[in-house]
This record gives C-alpha cells, sequence and structure tokens, in this order.
C-alpha cells in the first residue's frame, strides 16, 4: 500500500505526517471461547500502530464459516471520533454472534472498493479472523474461498508472543507468489516507535505464497497482503483505474505467564 495521505483519504481531516499502513481491522472480544455462548466483534478502518486516523468505509460483504457453511452477520454502526477530539465521524461496526455449535468460528468482512485518490487507484481488503469455541478446533487450515485470503499454516489462535506464525496468500483459490505482505500491531496502548520505518513491517510471499514472521510482543497483530484485483471503472470520471485488493489476517498473541523469561 505504500505512504498513504490522510487528508485525501478522509476529505475532511488534515493529518500530517501518517506513513503507516490502512488496515481493516476485524476484532472479537476474545479468540479463544471456552466457557462463553456469544462472540463481540467489532471493525473499522484505520491506521492500527498510529492509533489513527479512522477512515469511513463501508461493509459490501461479511459472515462468519463454520461447518462448511456461510453465515451472514449483522452490523450496528456507530459514528466514532477519526482521530482524538476530532470533529469528523467516521464508521464502526459491532455485532454479537451466538455460539451455535463448538468449533472454530472464521469471520470476514469485504470492504466496498473506494477510490484513494492519492494513489490513483481503487482499494477494498477482506478482513478475516478466527474463534475457536469449546475446545474443539479442527478446520482452522480449510479456506473460505474468499477472493483474496490468507490461510494460517500454523493455528492462528492459542499463539503466545515470540512464535513464528506462517501463512499462505491465495487469490481466487491459487497460490500467490512474491506478494508484499505489511505487518502492523494493534497498539491501544500507544507505544512510541523509535523509527517510522518500524511501523509497518514488510515480508514477501515465495514461489508457493508461503510467508512467516516471528510475533515480537503480546497484542492483535494484523498481516496484510497487498495483491493485484484487476480494474474499476470510477463513475465520478469515467475512467478505469487499479483495484488493489488486499488480504487481511488478525491473530492475537498471548504474553508469556509470570515466572517464564
Amino acid at each position: 500500500m505504500g505512504i498513504r495521505k490522510a487528508l485525501a483519504t478522509l476529505g475532511l481531516l488534515a493529518v500530517q505526517g501518517v506513513a503507516s499502513a490502512h488496515f481493516l481491522m476485524l476484532i472479537p472480544d476474545s479468540d479463544i471461547k471456552e466457557h462463553s455462548r456469544t462472540i463481540h466483534l467489532w471493525t473499522e478502518f484505520t491506521h492500527p500502530a498510529e492509533g489513527g486516523p479512522t477512515m469511513h468505509y463501508q461493509i459490501e460483504k461479511s459472515g462468519v464459516f463454520i461447518g462448511g457453511q456461510i453465515r451472514p452477520l449483522h452490523w450496528k454502526k456507530e459514528l466514532v471520533p477519526a482521530m482524538p477530539g476530532s470533529s469528523v465521524m467516521v464508521e464502526k461496526y459491532e455485532t454479537t454472534v451466538k455460539v451455535f455449535r463448538p468449533g472454530v468460528y472464521q469471520f470476514f468482512v469485504e470492504q466496498k472498493p473506494y477510490f484513494e485518490p492519492a494513489e490513483e487507484q481503487f482499494i477494498q481488503q477482506i478482513a478475516k479472523v478466527y474463534v475457536e469455541t469449546f475446545n474443539l478446533e479442527e478446520g482452522w487450515n480449510k479456506p473460505i474461498g474468499l477472493k483474496v485470503e490468507i490461510v494460517p499454516v500454523n493455528r492462528p489462535f492459542g499463539l503466545w508472543e515470540g512464535n513464528t506464525f506462517k501463512g499462505r496468500v491465495l487469490i481466487n483459490g491459487k497460490p500467490a507468489p512474491n506478494v508484499r505482505v505489511e505487518i502492523e500491531y494493534y497498539n491501544k496502548n500507544h507505544v512510541k516507535y523509535p523509527k517510522e520505518a518500524l511501523i509497518t513491517q514488510v515480508v514477501r510471499t515465495d514461489d508457493q505464497g508461503y510467508f512467516v514472521y516471528t510475533i515480537p510482543w503480546s497484542g492483535w497483530w494484523g498481516f496484510s497482503a497487498i495483491t493485484d484485483g484487476g480494474t474499476l471503472k470510477n463513475p465520478k470520471d469515467g475512467k478505469t483505474y487499479p483495484l488493489e485488493l488486499d488480504a487481511v489476517l488478525w491473530i492475537y498473541a498471548y504474553p508469556k505467564p509470570q515466572g517464564v523469561k
């Protein structure tokens, strides 16, 4: 995705020096449910490592994949400040899902494509997150069948900080070689980065679409695989522009227990 211009994206909010990546966030209240029969999730479009700005976004399609079937999700929309204290209000969506059977729930959200004037292209992200329920964990390595998605090679829940995560990028079900994968931490505690280059980590897929990354500390981590989605026509000027189609995956790394170095 490269450097974004927040002013062009928001249309109203002037923000200087924003250099981190856009991520479609999809975060549950927990990636493991051992007793609770409900899963609460929220989604927004933001710069997670820098704490904003959060941007306008619309949901085009969403669902939860379990037992080989996709069930639709129903979201409640609210408006939140794009940045703390800002008068610009942007969308945040929330939903609660009942656990109707034990197993792995694969949630996904497809963003409606939007035009990014600063890059002269359309962008669409498709985000996924996994929730394991009642200790039944089969099926986490099965793709949903999205236009683009990251399929985990090692289990995408119940991870420790320091674990190495491996995933595979698929475009229309086929491996995506030499794809840039951007990685950011959901920085809700406002950790300060000593260098701008540390904000967004970058790896690339190999010739079979695989990538690896070692999670340095605990928290939610987002992986965004940047792929070519073809072209779209802009109704405002009638011109055709490239479509950047990104697969986003969120995983949680648990902190080491006390007494473990």
